[in-house]
């Protein structure tokens, strides 16, 4: 369910204090909506699962810690504060040796396992 925005109490989003609100890893959880795209943030730490996003891209930002994403052709490596777009139709596979905090920026609806479902497969739309 989406918020109704509230005009009259204007706050600005708090990383810290919403990763505070959740510990568990790989369930991304939405702290702002702009026209169709949902700004996601997520724990990571160890190995995710192939998957593709066959419709659009997906935005990797690191707030905290060190992201690695494989391609079948090689990797990205993103430190805090870094940017990587995945572009639509790539196959990648993020992983994280250590608890890496990062926000996805994404179209509304898209799943954390892209095409692929299964036990990695988190709950959509889930707002903090």
């Amino acid at each position: 369910m989406t918020p109704t925005p509230d005009t009259n109490h204007r706050q600005a989003i708090n990383f810290a204090q919403k990763f505070g609100l959740f510990y568990e890893q790989w369930t991304p959880k939405i702290v702002a909506e702009m026209n169709d795209y949902q700004f996601k943030i997520v724990r990571l730490e160890g190995d995710f699962i192939w998957h593709t996003h066959v419709d659009t891209d997906e935005a990797f930002l690191v707030l905290e810690g060190e992201l690695r994403i494989d391609f079948r052709d090689g990797n990205v490596l993103l430190r805090q504060g870094e940017l990587y777009v995945v572009p639509k139709g790539i196959e990648h596979k993020p992983y994280a040796e250590h608890e890496v905090k990062l926000m996805l920026i994404e179209p509304r609806g898209v799943l954390n396992t892209g095409e692929e479902t299964g036990q990695r497969t988190a709950r959509n739309d889930v707002w903090i």
